[in-house]
């Protein structure tokens, strides 16, 4: 099977040990996800917001499918620290340039898993006054959920596994993936072992 991917998807598919969900199931529920929105958003034109990066590609694939006027802007986040992580704290290092006062915007998220980022943004653009605010989120990972957030549109439950794949990263890596699979162990460890190397400055065969 892992010889499969290989072939199909290449080398950037090696460390895969499984598919969870498959590039024709990410591509059907997008589809109606958008079909969705055109639905209750039609005469509105409303704004979509993303956070970069892991949101491009389902950013990018639900604007080709909604058939309405739309507007599309990002936000770009960074952690304060890790204690202020932990508590969903983000620096906000680029900022919306679309008004949104008075606007309906749509938060478009590729994965949600604590809630605790996704509910601070939330909370700062209310500020701002939008007309309406409800969020659509492609992969959603309730296991570790602290806050319970409304999602108007939901495309998956994903397992407390460790994936990647569809814009979800592993240190940077395995966001071109069209399908999300899981990351092997063996991956995981020789990934540890290299970043121990290179925090030691030991020698070794990396």
């Amino acid at each position: 099977m892992k010889m499969n991917i290989v072939d199909q998807y290449g080398p950037v598919a090696k460390d895969i040990s499984e598919i969870i969900i498959s590039e024709d199931d990410i591509r059907q529920r997008v589809a109606q996800l958008g079909r969705d929105i055109s639905i209750d958003y039609a005469d509105r034109c409303p704004v979509l917001v993303g956070v970069l990066k892991g949101v491009l590609f389902l950013m990018a694939d639900l604007l080709r499918v909604i058939n309405i006027p739309v507007e599309v802007d990002f936000l770009a986040v960074s952690s304060y620290s890790a204690e202020a992580r932990n508590k969903g704290v983000v620096r906000l290092v680029k900022d919306l340039e679309i008004p949104i006062y008075g606007r309906h915007v749509l938060f478009v998220e590729d994965v949600i898993d604590t809630g605790l980022t996704l509910n601070y943004l939330l909370r700062s653009l209310r500020e701002r006054q939008p007309a309406s605010l409800e969020v659509c989120v492609l992969f959603n990972k309730p296991a570790h959920r602290l806050l319970d957030i409304p999602l108007t549109y939901k495309g998956f439950d994903l397992p407390d596994r460790l994936v990647v794949g569809y814009g979800l990263d592993f240190r940077e890596r395995y966001r071109n993936l069209p399908f999300v699979g899981l990351l092997s162990a063996e991956a995981v460890k020789e990934d540890s072992h290299l970043e121990e190397r290179l925090e030691k400055n030991t020698p070794g065969s990396i």
